[in-house]
């Protein structure tokens, strides 16, 4: 037990708690948005792709020398799974899409999931930080926008079309 603990293994484990920890937030800001996908599912998503992240990087110790290892071909099919998943989120409700937002955000805590998998810890906050500013701040702002004459007058347009 006293191997496990060695600054390889806390390396790894900090790596993932910074993916849960950046993806927990962002889900929270979901959850209190009042959205059906919230912490827990973010939270999985970023880790589970720093957990991508992390088992590349062992591959590629491993198998180092052995042409053909190239640790970002994991990384590259972390980008198509989670646009799969994200696929799942949205739908189709009076011909107006839903689900959108949720879907990017989704994908936006995959990236933040494989900058901690790589040990790019500003990345990952700085990340977080800016999604949460998207989530929120720009709520904000596209609701007021929604108010104003302009807007009113311009999604009626649309609707008659």
């Amino acid at each position: 037990m006293q191997n496990f603990l060695d600054a390889g293994t806390l390396d790894i484990i900090t790596r993932l708690l910074v993916a849960i920890t950046c993806g927990m937030f962002i889900g929270l800001e979901r959850v209190w948005a009042h959205k059906t996908v919230g912490m827990r599912t973010y939270a999985l998503v970023a880790m589970g792709s720093a957990l991508f992240v992390i088992i590349s990087e062992a591959m590629v110790q491993t198998y180092i020398g052995i042409s053909g290892m190239n640790p970002l071909h994991i990384v590259a099919q972390i980008v198509v799974g989670v646009g799969f998943l994200g696929t799942g989120v949205i739908f189709s409700q009076n011909s107006k899409g839903m689900g959108m937002t949720t879907a990017t955000g989704l994908w936006v805590s995959a990236g933040i999931g494989m900058a901690a998998g790589f040990g790019l810890f500003k990345i990952s906050f700085i990340a977080t930080f800016l999604t949460l500013f998207i989530f929120m701040v720009l709520w904000f702002v596209e609701e007021q926008l929604k108010k104003t004459r302009f807007f009113k007058d311009s999604n009626s347009i649309n609707n008659n079309q």
